[in-house]
């Protein structure tokens, strides 16, 4: 393996596989019909995903098919296939190379259930925004049936659920750890993050007649093994912050080699040339070749009985997510072991226009005729233009997926996919709804030392501070945004991604140009909260610099003549939040004259730091020990509702159990009509009924007050 090779093959050099004669399609079929169309007998692969087929660049099917179409391959699609029997997964026939399976855009759990465990009335990936169309874990669902229908034919599973969920992973939805979704969907290769460089790989040589299972070198893969390579080194992940004092070491010179520790290091290898295994205090008395090394966490079972190992295991895999300086990691699942290969390295600028200059037709397919998708009539007109986030919120997942590294396409490519928007897209009406990514604000934003990135493992470049390594220049946003919006056709430029404000306070030209042409009157940005306590664990800027932006958003809003607002979003119940947090938060809001419609109530996503957090109680962006601090974890539904109704405090349904809570913590004295106070006081049972006389409450009055109207 040659995990520190920074030098990758570009995408678009592998040489074309045969069947590239038949040319491109129209739309990736999904029919046997759509397939004889083509001239195909078979497809190459056949991928299978739990959205609709949207031929459009912001859907990660359709990117993965066109690019191994570009590849040379016949790629067909299966989408939403019914899943209590494996005939639909028959539907095109045995796939020649392998089955590429997805749940979507979305983890198919939380595109089903909100964080109060209420089943969603709407799907926006599915026609009409029908629900009921995808299978809770459709990952493993979907992988199952292709095994049934195609014992022998290999499984590649990838997409966000899969992403997540490549290591043992605390699941909100069943409350326990559950272990790598390798070992359930019986896969027999899992690709995570940006998946091109993976994929191609992959299907290069199953096409030149490699199989799988000896593909155990590929960047941004994980897969099963039931033994370890020879002359390798283990580096003990447990040393790097044991949860014990330090004084309870064993000598590590003493380590138990045997496998009591389930490790089984020895198992099925010569013993001759014994893994070598360092504890972490003392790797840098020898000189590790980083190319034959990997850090072992603690096994699955012990992160699933013991969650301060379950928080010690996630902090050192966010610690290894930098594709530069990241080693393998191992973790045992019963008698099998778990390896993660390091992540992609990122796309080149070209590399990321090749993707995305592919021939999308940038509509859903035909098949779907006049039904409307809703996921596809937010994005239809809006733009990406980068990946990545360096931002490392600890509640999100686009670290964990797409890295912190970002990729950014060239000005050129973004300018060209405008004008086929323009042109292709029915219905434009010369709005662009969006020039964004996961921020809005990141576009060409890097380390400005290629070697201080490759040896860097903070998990943000800007928090607690902003590096003094990063680039913070919005000069190529600001001029990107200027171009777009002189194209022939083009009237509005709208950014809806989420706006890093920190980052933008440092380039008040940048927020000049956003707020005088890209505001429609609303800015959301995400503060989440307040109190620096919470924000602390969110890592997340102090509520001060939404200030300082909101001041810069005013006047460049009174420059240009224009009467704007900020629309601030919240999140309640985030692990280290208590009840007080979300009073001085409820107080805050009131005192800025803030009535939020929409609010979120924290939900754990598999692998985020935060999810740790919920789970054990403990902080991971310290060093993890069982005596340090227990965080509050707001987990009882009853107390989660609470907490988002101090967002609401203005719904006078709420007011009836903010009044309880209020009088249970002793802050009784913020129940009245007084200005400090946050709701207002019971009304005595002669002011209801002086109401009810009023007509007030009675719905018998308001209805003959309308008639009246009439």
């Amino acid at each position: 393996m040659h995990h520190t090779d920074t030098r990758p093959r570009p995408l678009f050099s592998y040489p074309k596989y045969w069947a590239e004669c038949f040319g491109t399609a129209d739309y990736l079929p999904m029919s046997r019909q759509e397939m004889n169309a083509l001239g195909w007998d078979s497809c190459d692969i056949i991928l299978v995903t739990a959205d609709a087929y949207v031929d459009h660049p912001s859907f990660g099917m359709a990117v993965i098919g066109r690019f191994l179409e570009a590849q040379g391959f016949r790629v067909g699609i299966i989408s939403q296939p019914a899943w209590d029997s494996a005939e639909p997964f028959r539907q095109l026939g045995e796939p020649n190379l392998f089955f590429g399976v997805t749940a979507g855009n979305m983890d198919s759990l939380i595109n089903r259930y909100t964080a109060d465990m209420r089943i969603r009335s709407e799907d926006a990936y599915t026609p009409n925004g029908e629900a009921g169309r995808r299978p809770d874990r459709s990952v493993i669902v979907y992988s199952q049936r292709c095994r049934e229908a195609y014992y022998n034919t290999p499984i590649i599973v990838g997409g966000i659920e899969a992403s997540l969920r490549r290591i043992a992973q605390y699941d909100y939805w069943s409350n326990e750890v559950r272990r790598s979704i390798l070992l359930d969907s019986n896969a027999d290769l899992l690709v995570y993050g940006n998946g091109e460089r993976a994929i191609a790989e992959i299907a290069h040589r199953l096409a030149q007649g490699e199989k799988t299972a000896d593909m155990v070198d590929i960047r941004g893969t994980a897969f099963i093994r039931s033994d370890l390579p020879a002359h390798w080194t283990e580096i003990d992940s447990t040393r790097i912050d044991w949860p014990s004092s330090i004084d309870e070491l064993p000598n590590p010179y003493d380590y138990d080699h045997s496998g009591a520790d389930d490790r089984m290091a020895t198992a099925g290898r010569n013993q001759e040339t014994p893994l070598r295994i360092i504890p972490m205090p003392l790797q840098r008395q020898y000189e590790l070749n980083p190319d034959s090394s990997y850090i072992r966490l603690p096994s699955y079972n012990k992160v699933k009985n013991d969650p301060a190992l379950y928080a010690h295991a996630s902090r050192v895999l966010h610690q290894e997510s930098n594709p530069y300086n990241a080693r393998p990691l191992v973790q045992k699942h019963q008698t099998q072991d778990v390896w993660i290969n390091p992540p992609p390295l990122p796309l080149e600028t070209e590399e990321l226009d090749g993707v995305f200059d592919l021939p999308y037709r940038r509509t859903p397919h035909p098949s779907y005729g006049d039904a409307r998708i809703p996921a596809y009539e937010m994005i239809k007109t809006s733009v990406n233009i980068m990946r990545g986030c360096f931002g490392g919120c600890t509640f999100c997942s686009i670290t964990e997926h797409e890295g912190r590294i970002i990729q950014s396409r060239s000005e050129d490519s973004i300018l060209r996919e405008i004008e086929k928007i323009r042109d292709q897209v029915p219905g434009f009406t010369g709005t662009i709804s969006d020039l964004g990514g996961p921020t809005a604000n990141m576009y060409r934003l890097n380390c400005k030392s290629p070697e201080i990135q490759k040896d860097c493992r903070r998990l943000s470049c800007v928090y607690p501070t902003i590096c003094k390594h990063l680039n913070t220049d919005h000069s190529h946003t600001t001029q990107l945004y200027r171009k777009a919006r002189q194209l022939p056709g083009v009237k509005t430029v709208a950014i809806a991604s989420g706006l890093r404000y920190d980052l933008a306070l440092r380039d008040p030209e940048y927020v000049e140009e956003l707020v005088t042409h890209h505001v429609g009157g609303y800015l959301k940005i995400a503060p989440e909260h307040s109190e620096e306590g919470t924000l602390s664990k969110m890592m997340k800027p102090s509520i001060s610099a939404y200030d300082e932006f909101k001041k810069l958003f005013d006047r460049f809003s009174r420059k240009a003549g224009k009467t704007q607002y900020l629309i601030p979003y919240f999140i309640a119940a985030h692990p280290g939040c208590e009840d007080e947090d979300m009073v001085n938060l409820g107080l805050w809001l009131k005192e800025h004259g803030f009535k939020p419609d929409q609010v979120q109530t924290f939900y754990p996503s598999p692998m985020a730091l935060a999810t740790a957090m919920y789970y054990s109680g403990k902080n991971p962006l310290k060093k993890v020990r069982y005596k340090s601090e227990n965080l509050f974890v707001c987990k009882d539904l009853q107390q989660r509702r609470l907490q988002k109704a101090f967002l609401r405090y203005h719904d006078e349904k709420n007011w009836p159990i903010l009044r309880k809570a209020l009088r249970d913590m002793g802050r009784g004295d913020l129940i009245g009509n007084g200005p400090h106070c946050l709701v207002p006081a019971e009304k005595t049972r002669r002011q209801a009924a002086g109401k009810l006389r009023r007509g007030g409450n009675n719905p018998a009055n308001r209805g003959r007050k309308k008639n009246t109207r009439r």
